[in-house]
């Protein structure tokens, strides 16, 4: 994404295109490994000084509560944050630490039939991030449940 649609993603969701902002929210997009706060500090840091590590985490709130950013889970270590607003799920490698991305429309559909059949009083679902932990195999070995 260029500067220029950054400040514009950051208009269209109702923020004012700081500096500030467009640094951390383009630093976001750019790292895929759902950086946690301190990453983006450290990447974005030698160009751009002014900006605290607390003005990154400030600037995360901001987008997440603008829809622009989630927060990520991990279980163990600091907050992560993930760019990709799209339905997805997230596959947690206990060993290194490292979220992957995973899409899967038929687990999506079978959740919420089965969410339909509970029938869940005064409960309205917008939003699905299934986290499955486990720990990377060799390639070629095949996916074992304990």
């Amino acid at each position: 994404m260029s500067l220029e649609e950054i400040r514009e993603e950051l208009l269209r969701a109702g923020l004012k295109a700081t500096h500030q902002r467009i640094v951390v929210y383009e630093a976001l997009l750019s790292l895929k490994s759902h950086p946690s706060a301190d990453s983006i500090y450290e990447r974005i840091h030698p160009k751009n000084p002014s900006i605290s590590l607390a003005t990154v985490y400030n600037t995360l709130d901001i987008l997440v509560e603008a829809g622009l950013a989630k927060r990520v889970l991990s279980g163990k270590g600091p907050v992560r944050y993930d760019a990709r607003m799209d339905n997805h799920h997230h596959l947690i490698c206990s060993n290194t630490r490292e979220i992957i991305d995973f899409f899967d429309e038929e687990l999506n559909r079978l959740i919420k039939k089965h969410l339909e059949k509970k029938k869940i009083q005064n409960f309205e679902l917008s939003d699905m991030q299934l986290q499955i932990r486990g720990e990377k195999l060799n390639p070629g070995k095949e996916i074992r449940i304990k």
